[in-house]
């Protein structure tokens, strides 16, 4: 997915059916257009923002937001002719509470507990100044493989260099009203000690969760007691950080924010987030709450635990696009995100893309691959399903690519790894996804008699065509004999039979497309040998 500012241009047509577009990105944008009826003030660009915390590795959940967000940012360039950019904000001032597991050094982590993340020592020993200056480079390095346009943002940085102290200052101002905001939502022993502000220590250099008096919020003075002695400081230039919600907010109004989108489970927080915002002087940014991944057991995908399909773990067994594709669809809709979509995935991305060409703009925008590829879809260049190439794997039993693509080649003549490399890397994905998810589960049962009657006419019917029949006349035969001996009504009984007893699966591709690939004769041997099943 490459979702550099778009330079394709914005036809009238474009523009017209992006205007009445029922798809999510578009009704994502219109908010956008009412949000500024007459259109941003003079140099303000609408400003998107996705936010990252960086005890840890870049991850899905990162990929997906970005995605999404620039899915939108897309969307409305299609609609109007408004600057906007987007900020990837690493949310570096937060205390490490707990040592993250499997990061190296642990003794040296634990003895900077609580301090901000941005002041922890890089455990990595690798040249960066602090844990999150290391996280936060991986961040980059993780949204520029996928091409995305970004503008990054630390949270240290903003704090450290003053950018927040002007809201800062409201913060203090407001300061009561904010606790009216806050307090209720708290169980009754927390709001004994709550503070919006979490001044950090002089002494420890820790984020301290303590009781703040406001002094004066022009200076931004504070008092509060760290170690038994009281304390009076400044929490401008990076004096303290905020509590969540309440930094939600004061980022939202100091960054001038206008759309920012998060997962189900930040419901509350959007809502607290915004009425602070409000507080403050200032408009919520406009956006939506998206439904999490499940794994396979219905379950909530979480980084602890290691359920779920990781990025890295996709692009294993498929390629980039087809994961934009799959988060692109329904992102309302809680959904599966394990090993068993991914075929699947790929192959309805590949019907889409074929799609697109032919369709006018108003199926366009509302086409997967349009919002994937930023309205400029590459062409569809795959002659041959994923599906089909998993078949093709398990049965031809060796993992030479030369021999493959031999079969290939019977069945897309004008095809070769020089011409098609993205056919040539689906290969190595379906190998690979083959390898771990297949090649352990097929069971090729034995035919009944009736079923046994039919493959041999099925056999019979394949003999009499000539070993370079097209799909189609294949196709034909196969569906002849699957009325004959199972009625029109039970073909897919017939598929099945095919399915289990030939392909050791139960499930496959259209039986036509799969001979002429792995070639007649070859068929008729898988045939013979399931008839020799059968005793």
């Amino acid at each position: 997915m490459r979702n550099e500012r778009a330079t394709v241009s914005i036809s009238p047509e474009l523009r017209e059916a992006a205007k009445i577009s029922r798809a999510w990105p578009y009704e994502e944008a219109r908010k956008l257009l009412k949000r500024y009826p007459d259109g941003p003030p003079a140099g303000k660009a609408i400003v998107f923002e996705t936010g990252y915390g960086p005890s840890g590795l870049p991850h899905l959940g990162t990929f997906q937001e970005v995605a999404r967000t620039l899915m939108v940012r897309h969307a409305l360039a299609e609609m109007v002719d408004w600057p906007s950019r987007l900020i990837a904000f690493s949310d570096d001032m937060d205390g490490m509470r707990k040592v993250p597991p499997g990061v190296p050094h642990q003794d040296m982590m634990h003895a900077h507990l609580d301090q901000p993340l941005s002041r922890v020592p890089d455990p990595y020993g690798c040249g960066h100044r602090s844990f999150a200056d290391h996280n936060n480079n991986l961040l980059r390095q993780f949204l520029d493989r996928f091409g995305f346009d970004y503008e990054f943002l630390a949270s240290s940085d903003c704090y450290g260099e003053g950018r927040f102290d002007e809201t800062l200052k409201q913060v203090l101002r407001r300061y009561d009203a904010i606790l009216d905001v806050m307090l209720p939502t708290l169980r009754e022993e927390r709001r004994k000690t709550y503070s919006p502000v979490l001044p950090i220590s002089p002494r420890s250099g820790k984020v301290l969760q303590v009781p703040v008096k406001v002094l004066d919020a022009e200076t931004g003075m504070v008092a509060f007691e760290d170690e038994g002695t009281r304390v009076e400081q400044s929490i401008l230039s990076g004096g303290a950080k905020l509590q969540w919600k309440v930094d939600w907010a004061m980022r939202w109004v100091a960054l001038g924010v206008d759309y920012e989108m998060s997962g189900k489970d930040l419901i509350d927080s959007v809502i607290q987030s915004s009425k602070i915002t409000r507080v403050l002087g200032a408009r919520p940014p406009e956006g939506f709450n998206y439904e999490l991944f499940l794994d396979e057991n219905g379950e909530k995908i979480s980084k602890t635990k290691g359920n779920g399909v990781t990025i890295d773990e996709w692009l294993t067994y498929a390629p980039e696009e087809s994961l934009s594709f799959y988060i692109y669809r329904e992102p309302r809709k809680a959904k599966q995100l394990s090993f068993g979509i991914i075929p699947k995935a790929v192959d309805e991305y590949d019907q889409f893309l074929a799609a697109w060409p032919g369709q006018e703009w108003d199926k366009r925008t509302g086409n997967p691959v349009h919002h994937v590829h930023a309205g400029d879809p590459p062409p569809a260049r795959m002659p041959i399903s994923f599906a089909l190439l998993l078949n093709l794997v398990a049965v031809a039993s060796t993992d030479d690519k030369d021999l493959l693509w031999g079969f290939v080649k019977r069945y897309a003549p004008d095809t070769s790894p020089e011409t098609h490399p993205e056919l040539d890397r689906r290969l190595d994905y379906a190998l690979a996804y083959f390898r771990d998810f297949i090649a352990n589960s097929l069971h090729h049962r034995a035919p009944t008699e009736a079923e046994a009657t039919a493959l041999r006419d099925l056999d019979a019917r394949l003999a009499a065509l000539p070993e370079d029949a097209g799909a189609e006349a294949i196709q034909n035969e196969v569906y002849e004999v699957g009325k004959a001996h199972y009625g029109k009504e039970a073909l897919r009984d017939f598929f099945r039979v095919l399915y289990e007893t030939l392909l050791g699966t139960s499930q496959g591709p259209r039986m036509g497309s799969f001979f002429a690939l792995y070639g007649i004769g070859n068929g008729r041997k898988l045939i013979a040998e399931a008839l020799g099943r059968a005793g």
